[in-house]
């Protein structure tokens, strides 16, 4: 019964997310910007509608949230990382990316079954990342050296509001720890 719930086709479309991360390191390292265009793309689809098609056929669980979070912060952390180390984008921004993320698992205490609880400021965050990911292959691609500069200045602003968003839920759990039961 437990491989039932696992086997959706939500959580296949996920699945795919994973399996493009490594044709998509291979081709960001190379600077095929093409393929990695290509290949980002599938993961955007893939997380865009992963949650539509869970939702539309019933197919919603919390190990399936986790998955679908989790495969979104190694996506983006891997892209972001490989950013950083070709010196498109600094390198606080795929350090930042998965503290986030655990600290959001554990403070909606995601191990437990529970469903993930997001924060307005963390889930544009998470939209943001896919961004300034797809703006620096579309920068490189395309050969726009302003749009170059607007992501390396993006993914500053985005260390920032990712510090922001950590501060603040840090401060929220602290605050609920401290109200008497």
């Amino acid at each position: 019964m437990q491989s039932e719930v696992w086997l959706t086709w939500a959580n296949l479309l996920t699945l795919t997310r994973v399996i493009v991360l490594v044709p998509l390191a291979y081709a960001l390292l190379n600077a095929q910007w093409m393929a990695a265009a290509a290949l980002f793309m599938v993961g955007v689809i893939t997380d865009i509608y992963d949650g539509k098609v869970a939702r539309h056929l019933q197919q919603t669980s919390p190990i399936g949230g986790l998955f679908d979070h989790a495969t979104d912060a190694v996506f983006v952390t891997l892209g972001s990382g490989i950013l950083a180390y070709l010196g498109l984008i600094n390198e606080w921004l795929p350090f930042l990316i998965p503290l986030a993320f655990v600290q959001y698992m554990l403070d909606s205490k995601a191990l437990s079954g529970v469903a993930l609880r997001t924060s307005a400021l963390g889930r544009v965050n998470g939209i943001a990342y896919y961004v300034v990911i797809g703006a620096a292959i579309g920068a490189q691609f395309l050969q726009w050296e302003l749009l170059q500069s607007a992501v390396a200045y993006f993914a500053w602003l985005l260390v920032l509001t990712t510090v922001i968003s950590m501060v603040d839920r840090a401060i929220t759990l602290a605050r609920k720890g401290l109200r008497p039961s």
